[in-house]
C-alpha cells in the first residue's frame, strides 16, 4: 500500500471530502471577481456590455462606467473593468459600436471611432444607454456613479459629462478633449478629471486652452494633470514602447494616474477600495 493509500484510510472518506470541500472554498475565496455579459439597447441597436463584480463586498457600491479606446470593448476595458471590481465598485465596460464588434485595424477603428466623434448626440445617447444599464443593477448604488474611459473613451466620458449625466465624476486617460456646445456649460453635473501625456502629438494646444476655458465659464469642478515624457496611448502596455510614434505605453505615468483616478473616486464616491 502506497503512503498516499494510507492516509485516505486512515482519514476516511468523510475526512477526504472535507480536505475536497476545503480546497474548493479556499479557491471560491480567491477568486471574487464575477464577469458576465450584459445586453442592452440602444434605439434597437443591440449593445454587449462587459459587467464586472466582486461579491465579497456587500449591499450597494457605486458603479463606474468604462468606455473603450477607439478599438471597441477588448481585453484591455474588460481588465479595467475587473480591477475596479477588485476595487468595491461595480463596472460596466460599455460597448460603443454595437454587437460587442472589435475593430479589425486602425482604419475600420478610425471610422468608427470618428462616426461617433462626428455625431455627439449619437455619442452621448450610447454612453447615456449603459449608464443606465449600469445603474439598474441591484447591487449598485445609482446615486453613486461615475465613468472612466481611455483615448476614444475618455472624449467619451467629457461628452457624458457635458450632457449633464448623473454622475459624481469622470475620469479621462489620454482621451480627446472635445468642443462644449452652447448649452453644455449650464449642465455639466460631474466632477471632471483629466489625465494627460504631456507629449501627446494628438491633442492640439489650441484643444488644452479651449477645454480649460470651457471648464472656467462653466463654473466646473475640473483638474487636469499633466505627465511628463508620456503620449498618447501611455496606459495600455500593448501600444509598445516606442514614443517616436506618439503611441506608446508608460508604466510610471499609467501607476500614477490610476492612483490619481483612486483618490478621486475616494473623494466623490466615498470609497477607499480595496488595496
Amino acid at each position: 500500500m502506497t503512503r498516499g493509500l494510507r492516509i485516505m484510510k486512515i482519514i476516511g472518506l468523510t475526512g477526504l471530502a472535507a480536505l475536497v470541500l476545503g480546497s474548493m472554498t479556499l479557491t471560491e475565496v480567491n477568486a471574487k471577481v464575477v464577469t458576465k455579459t450584459v445586453e442592452y439597447r440602444q434605439n434597437g441597436t443591440v449593445m454587449q456590455g462587459f459587467l464586472a463584480s466582486d461579491d465579497a463586498f456587500k449591499g450597494k457600491r457605486p458603479g463606474v462606467l468604462v468606455v473603450h479606446e477607439w478599438w471597441g470593448l477588448n481585453d484591455f476595458a474588460k481588465d479595467k473593468a475587473k480591477e475596479l471590481a477588485g476595487l468595491g465598485y461595480v463596472a460596466l465596460a460599455a460597448d460603443m459600436y454595437g454587437n460587442g464588434h472589435i475593430a479589425a485595424n486602425p482604419e475600420e477603428a478610425g471610422q468608427l471611432a470618428g462616426a461617433l466623434r462626428g455625431n455627439p448626440e449619437l455619442l452621448r445617447t450610447r454612453a447615456k444607454a449603459a449608464l443606465l444599464a449600469l445603474a439598474a443593477d441591484p447591487r449598485v448604488d445609482p446615486k453613486r456613479l461615475a465613468a472612466i474611459g481611455f483615448c476614444f473613451g475618455g472624449t467619451t466620458v467629457l461628452e457624458l459629462a457635458y450632457s449633464g449625466a448623473d454622475l459624481a465624476g469622470v475620469v479621462s486617460f489620454h482621451g480627446g478633449l472635445p468642443k462644449t456646445q452652447p448649452d453644455d456649460l449650464k449642465r455639466i453635473k460631474a466632477a471632471i478629471l483629466v489625465l494627460h501625456g504631456a507629449d501627446d502629438p494628438h491633442v492640439a494646444a489650441a484643444d488644452i486652452n479651449a477645454f480649460q476655458q470651457a471648464m472656467r465659464q462653466a463654473g466646473a469642478d475640473w483638474q487636469m494633470v499633466f505627465f511628463g515624457g508620456a503620449v498618447h496611448g501611455y496606459m495600455n502596455p500593448a501600444n509598445g514602447a516606442d514614443k517616436a510614434s506618439g503611441v506608446a505605453y508608460d508604466a510610471r505615468a499609467a501607476k500614477r494616474s490610476w492612483k490619481y483616478m483612486r483618490d478621486f473616486f475616494q473623494e466623490i464616491l466615498g470609497v477607499k477600495g480595496r488595496d
